[in-house]
Formats: C-alpha cells, structure tokens, sequence
C-alpha cells in the first residue's frame, strides 16, 4: 500500500528524504537507497505500508531482548528493504527486495494489534528487516499497541534520523540495536554506512528512557581483535551505561560472505570477558548453545538470577525488581 511520507522535503528539483541518516536526495520516478521511498508527482510515498513479508510469535528472547519482560511472547513483523547492504545479512531475501512483485500480505494496525493480543503477547516488535523504512505503520500500530495496553519493539540498525527518533522516542518501550563495529572501514565496506549515526542514536535512546539492548556480531578478521572490542565496550560504558545489556553474537558464513569461518568460542568468551572486566553489568553470549553465557547473573553478588535454556526462559532470583538474594537493583523490566 502507498502512504505518504510523512518525513521529507523540497530540495532545488528533487525532494530530501529525511526518514534515516542517509537523507536522500530524490529525483522524480526515483527512489531511495532503501528502495521503499519513492518521489512520485512531487511527493515521498512509502511503497510498503502494511506489507508484510514475515510474521511470527517468538519469545521476546529471540530479538535478543533478555531483560524486557524476560519469558514472554512478541508478535513479530518484518516487510522488505533496508538502508544498509550488509555482506552478511541473514535476511537478505527481503532486506535487499524490491516490493515491486514480492509476495506480501497487507495487515493493517487494527489487525496487527489484534493479532498480538489475540496470541497473548506483551508486546508487538517490528523486525526482520529494518524497521524505520516502515516509519509511518510503525507509528499508526505504536499508537494502537499503546491504547491496548502492549509494549512495543524496534529492532533495528540504529540509523533512523534524528527527526524519525524524535518522532518514535514517546512511542517506542524497547529496542535493540545492531551495533556493527567501531570502524569506520567496517561499515563502510561491509554495510555501505557510517557507525557515527548509529552510536549517536545509541545515546539517545537511552536518554530518552527506551529500554535498548546492544547486540555486536563478531565476525572474524573485520571486527573481534580485542581493540575493536574494547573500543565497543568503552563506549558502552563512557557514553551509554553499564547497566544496558551487551550481547556479543556468534557469526557464521552467509550471504556474500560464504569464505569467513565462524566465530571461534574463545573469541566470543573473550569478549565477554573484556566487557565485564570493564564494568558492564550484563554481557550475552548468543548463537553458542552449551555455554551459561546466556544467564542472567546479580552483579552485587553474583547469583543466578534469570536461567535461559534456548529460549526457555526462567526468573529464579528476583522478587520486586531486586535479586532475591542481596536486594541489589538487577535493572530488569517486568510485570
């Protein structure tokens, strides 16, 4: 369904998108670099609202948010296309598709809204593929999931503009953040992006009192050494908080990059490793079934707190928002 955008501007003969940090420069009968935003008779339309091309009930677990609402159901939905072209993206089939032909389904936000409650979920995330490139359904379906008493959930690539942030920060409960790297060389050569957008996002979000999660997949050779990993958990810490989930995720071959082994295990523990000793509070092992890197630990004094087994998820040590065992704060959104 074509909607009008409702982030963009006249630019000379061409008009400026203005819903992510590209901020692209439109002619007529052309698109954006996400291929969603087209300038047709002198207006922005989005090509994709309501399309979607992946729906699902998942653990809330799985987006990886591991401390909002920990155990509970999601009503997940992902449409087509993406600011980024990641080399490695495990969604490409829609990320990089054009909605010109791909087979999608219009659910409108009436029925989205119903369809998650309808499945017992808390909340309604929009995932998949990147949520920003469906700014105005994600806002019409924040607002309806609001009214009807849901959470909702971005997970995202971080590189909205400031203005679509603005915008999402009042509507938004949650989010998690693919934050690539550090390296200006990584994004660029693996992402076509810059991480300056990202980071800044990152802070704001926080500020603005979304519950974020970070999640950094480690790919080898490109961004695990141990600089481009304390470069990470430094910002995390001077610039966002240590209180805010870091999960380190495991890579393994994809898309265009068929050539790059997996991420070894000693890697991804020694990430954990440099974040704690930094002072991170909760730091995640994802995609390495076996490990307890999965748990959720009392900083204060170190007991078992939240048991993960794949996606079975069971609180054992908090009692009003504390550790059952110290009463320390354990920075967890519950019922």
């Amino acid at each position: 369904m074509r909607k009008e955008s409702i982030l963009y501007e006249k630019a000379d003969d061409r008009l400026r998108c203005l819903v992510c940090s590209r901020k692209c420069l439109i002619p007529e009968g052309g698109r954006g670099y996400c291929l969603t935003r087209e300038n047709s008779d002198g207006k922005i339309y989005s090509l994709t609202y309501g399309e979607v091309s992946s729906e699902a009930v998942d653990p809330i677990e799985k987006k990886p948010l591991f401390h909002f609402h920990p155990g509970s159901l999601v009503y997940s939905l992902g449409s087509v296309g993406c600011n980024f072209r990641c080399r490695y993206c495990q969604n490409w089939s829609i990320s990089q598709a054009r909605i010109d032909g791909f087979p999608t389904k219009y659910i409108s936000p009436e029925e989205a809204v119903e369809n998650a409650l309808r499945s017992n979920c808390t909340s309604i995330a929009w995932t998949y593929n990147e949520p920003t490139m469906w700014l105005e359904y994600t806002l019409d379906s924040a607002e309806r999931a609001r009214a009807e008493g849901l959470k909702t959930v971005y997970v995202t690539n971080g590189y909205m503009s400031e203005e679509a942030l603005n915008l999402l920060g009042p509507l938004l409960d949650a989010a998690n953040v693919d934050l690539k790297g550090m390296s200006g060389r990584f994004y660029r050569e693996l992402c076509d992006a810059k991480p300056e957008p990202v980071l800044e996002n990152i802070i704001r979000m926080h500020e603005m009192g979304i519950h974020i999660e970070v999640t950094n997949l480690l790919i080898p050779g490109y961004n695990d050494s141990d600089d481009d990993i304390v470069a990470l958990v430094n910002f995390m810490v001077s610039e966002v908080g240590v209180e805010v989930p870091l999960h380190f995720t495991r890579f393994f071959p994809h898309y265009r990059m068929q050539n790059v082994p997996p991420t070894g295990v000693e890697r991804l523990m020694r990430a954990r490793e440099l974040a704690l000793e930094a002072g991170m509070k909760y730091v995640y092992v994802g995609n390495l079934p076996g490990t307890d890197a999965e748990n959720t630990y009392c900083p204060v004094c170190g007991e078992l707190i939240i048991k993960r087994d794949g996606y079975l998820t069971r609180t054992v040590g908090i009692r009003d928002g504390k550790c059952s065992s110290c009463r320390a704060d354990v920075d967890v959104v519950i019922d």
